[in-house]
């Protein structure tokens, strides 16, 4: 069985078992929390919500909370001389898929 959440403005397809990296969520290491936004649940028989499945969720524990890898922003403009360079660390939360519930 899988399924295809929305969080953090993204949408991704799980299934029990998966770690998954998501946009940074409140909670601690081990805490369980349910995401609700359900957009479709998929195995022996598919449902496909309109856009949200009602009684839909999937269950999943906290892994981690930090930081993904750095990414570097330049910007220039051509014949000018200017040239700017920084970084970016987003927040990101790990998460263990637990269950689907359809």
């Amino acid at each position: 069985m899988y399924a295809v959440i929305k969080t953090g403005g993204k949408q991704y397809k799980v299934s029990e078992g998966d770690l998954l990296k998501v946009e940074k969520l409140d909670g601690v290491v081990g805490d369980s929390i349910e995401l609700n936004e359900v957009l479709m649940v998929g195995g022996e028989e598919v449902k496909i919500g309109t856009p949200l499945l009602p009684s839909a969720k999937v269950t999943a524990r906290i892994v981690e909370q930090g930081k993904d890898k750095k990414i570097r922003v330049f910007h220039s403009k051509r014949r000018k001389g200017y040239r700017k360079t920084y970084g970016h660390r987003q927040p990101i939360t790990r998460l263990k898929i637990i269950g689907i519930e359809a």
